[in-house]
């Protein structure tokens, strides 16, 4: 072959791979968000939908599968995508009462792409973008004779191909029907940080939301010099969903697969004890929940967003004003021995010299204390302006968690006639515990819990449970849930106790920052026993436990006091416990790095900026804080600080016995502090220690 003939060749099919990406993706559909950084396109190449991502013009996620399988027909493929497609902007504005944010403003694009079947039937997707968060579902649609009017959901096909060179912060989904009683998947296994996308989960069965992830900028740009300027920063990534009802069951994200990225998954079989479909029935027309993504080049867009209420709304209306506040807990250095009426008593005397507004009565109580002292408890709370949380058992038939109340609150007829009960005597809360997965079943459960809690005024808080999606904004009386490896663990063992600063820095970034937390206690005993002497100690600096009332977002927040902390505490700690604020008008990312260290603004609703820090590392850290809230202003400046002798004394100790019981606490001060006139306040957070900061 001539080189004539070479080069005419190879135009010739220059041109035509030219033409055939043309066609391919000339009929594509984009939308942007407000500011025009995030963009998404939506294609259907060889009769499949996918959509990609991408955030100041480089591409974050490639090319990602969309679509749904039903008993209706197979929305992955044999698509068409209709010629237009409907854009319109969105202006939301809202008020929560107890999230992050109070006052909300939500500006996006929204973009409806058709498709449709073979045979004609319709499936939509629908995206709205706003600065920083891309929002999704689905709408199944009615066929060409207005039937069926239902549909079973089997599968989805939803994707998410991260681009290579990211690592991952994420919590695996565990097989259910394990652990204690049988009482998982409850999304309390161990993040891994850093991970490779490649590595498995631990179980085999993927992770749950939200998850994670760091995309380098290196990995992203072509050019070198770009690259190598680049190296150190990152995109983050969050994932994760909103807006499921008990119209709906919960997913999470499979494992990695090459060439096509994460998966969304819904329920496995044996959740629920093996009760229940895996997949989603759904009247027609009707939707899916929203997935959401929320993208940023700082780590600031992941803890601030808000997505997961924007594309919600309130499905009832309140039934009475429910009130934010704090409460003390007996079990978890006292255990289930002390569900009894003598020792729910002191509780209830330490929460009302705290000025605490809740008492949590937990497990047991309805063979330990009776419904009848229960009342006699009620009556005496009242008289120390205090309000009772009563303790729930979800199921009897679920797993084999055995406390009580059992068969309650999973019986429609007696869960109405205890609320009732509740609400005469004046129980304001309830914490609802030991749920069984993810099955649209469960998801029915805590809505019917929720709605008849509303009619009888209390407040629901879950836990042994799934992540919370948009509920706060969907259901007006819930406060939060755990979804996470919480405080109890640091009772149970020596080695989450020693693991708190890594998981406490973990939150803000990932579970805490898609819906409320209810970590489970300002732990301010410093051994995990009840004489304070005994057991195993707490790793943490006070400063660490009272800063989580900040870097934590809860409006009903525990304080794990007991009353021999109204003598062993500074009273300067005690002073800022009585006064510590749970609900909040804004929030700020202020510094962290995901299982290292947090630092969280946020300004309460009595104006005043709280800042709260947390070191979840061996080694100390000094940082510079940019605060302009707080530009040119002297502040309350609570900060665990190295006590060098005691330090000294541990590490003799250590030498001499490597096994050795030899505790070393920083020590908690109170000062001021200057932040100068640009904002700038220098700091050191002590291993394992924390700060706080109050206007």
């Amino acid at each position: 072959m001539n080189l004539n003939r070479f080069i005419q060749m190879r135009k010739l099919f220059f041109f035509m791979a030219l033409f055939a990406t043309l066609a391919t993706y000339a009929d594509d559909k984009t939308v942007s968000s407000p500011d025009g950084r995030l963009q998404v396109t939506i294609s259907c190449q060889d009769g499949c939908a996918c959509y990609s991502v991408s955030y100041d013009g480089t591409v974050v996620l490639k090319p990602s599968a969309l679509g749904l399988v039903t008993n209706l027909g197979d929305f992955t493929q044999g698509l068409t995508m209709q010629e237009k497609a409907t854009q319109m902007p969105i202006n939301k504005h809202y008020k929560m009462r107890s999230t992050k944010r109070s006052d909300i403003s939500y500006q996006a694009n929204r973009l409806q792409v058709d498709f449709a079947t073979a045979k004609r039937i319709p499936m939509s997707v629908i995206f709205q973008v706003s600065n920083n968060d891309v929002a999704f579902c689905y709408q199944l649609g009615r066929g060409p004779r207005d039937n069926p009017k239902c549909a079973i959901v089997q599968r989805e096909a939803t994707a998410f191909n991260i681009i290579d060179g990211t690592t991952t912060f994420l919590s695996p989904q565990i097989t259910p029907m394990t652990g204690w009683e049988r009482t998982k998947p409850s999304y309390e296994e161990d993040y891994e940080a850093d991970a490779p996308m490649t590595k498995a989960s631990r179980f085999g069965v993927g992770y749950t939301f939200p998850c994670l992830f760091k995309a380098p900028l290196s990995s992203i740009v072509g050019d070198k010099k770009a690259s190598q300027a680049n190296a150190a920063k990152a995109l983050w990534i969050l994932i994760s969903e909103t807006g499921v009802t008990g119209q709906y069951c919960g997913a999470r994200l499979s494992d990695y697969k090459a060439g096509m990225g994460y998966t969304v998954e819904y329920p496995q079989e044996g959740e629920n004890n093996g009760f229940g479909s895996t997949t989603a029935s759904i009247m027609l027309p009707g939707f899916t929940p929203w997935r959401t993504i929320t993208i940023g080049n700082t780590l600031a867009p992941i803890v601030e967003t808000t997505v997961q209420f924007d594309v919600v709304d309130p499905l009832y209306e309140p039934s009475e004003q429910y009130k934010p506040g704090r409460y003390t807990w007996s079990w978890l250095v006292w255990q289930d021995s002390a569900t009894n009426y003598d020792d729910q008593v002191q509780l209830i005397d330490v929460a009302s010299e705290m000025g605490f507004e809740y008492c949590l009565v937990d497990g047991l109580w309805d063979t330990q204390i009776g419904y009848d002292r229960i009342e006699e408890l009620a009556a005496y709370v009242k008289t120390k302006n205090v309000k009772l949380m009563l303790w729930y058992n979800s199921n009897g038939a679920e797993n084999d968690a055995p406390q009580g109340p059992r068969g309650v609150m999973n019986n429609s007829i007696k869960r109405k006639q205890d609320m009732a009960w509740m609400k005469r005597i004046g129980v304001k809360a309830i914490k609802v515990d030991f749920f069984g997965g993810d099955k649209q079943e469960t998801m029915r459960l805590y809505e019917d819990i929720l709605s008849d809690a509303n009619d009888y005024g209390i407040q629901c808080i879950f836990h042994g449970c799934t992540l919370p999606r948009g509920w706060e904004r969907m259901y007006p009386n819930y406060v939060a849930s755990e979804a996470a490896l919480a405080s109890e663990n640091v009772f149970f063992g020596d080695y989450h106790a020693r693991q708190e600063g890594f998981e406490m820095s973990m939150h803000p970034f990932s579970r805490n920052a898609v819906g409320s937390f209810d970590w489970g206690g300002m732990m301010m005993n410093r051994y995990m026993s009840r004489d304070n002497k005994s057991r195993h100690q707490r790793f943490t600096g006070d400063i660490f436990e009272l800063a989580t009332s900040i870097t934590n977002q809860t409006s009903v927040n525990c304080v794990a006091m007991y009353p021999n902390n109204l003598q062993d505490l500074p009273g300067f700690e005690l002073d800022y416990l009585r006064q510590v604020p749970t609900t909040w008008d804004e929030t700020r990312f202020i510094d962290g790095y995901p299982t290292r260290y947090a630092v969280i603004a946020r300004k309460a609703t009595n104006g005043k900026w709280y800042v709260g820090g947390i070191n979840g590392t061996k080694e100390p850290m000094t940082l510079t804080l940019s605060l302009p809230m707080l530009a040119g202003k002297t502040v309350t400046f609570y900060v665990d600080e190295a006590d060098k002798k005691a330090l000294k004394a541990q590490q003799a100790a250590l030498k001499k016995d490597p096994k050795a019981k030899a505790p070393y606490w920083p020590t908690p001060v109170k000062k001021t502090l200057k932040v100068d006139k640009n904002g700038q306040a220098r700091v050191t957070l002590q291993p394992m220690g924390g700060l706080v900061i109050v206007e």
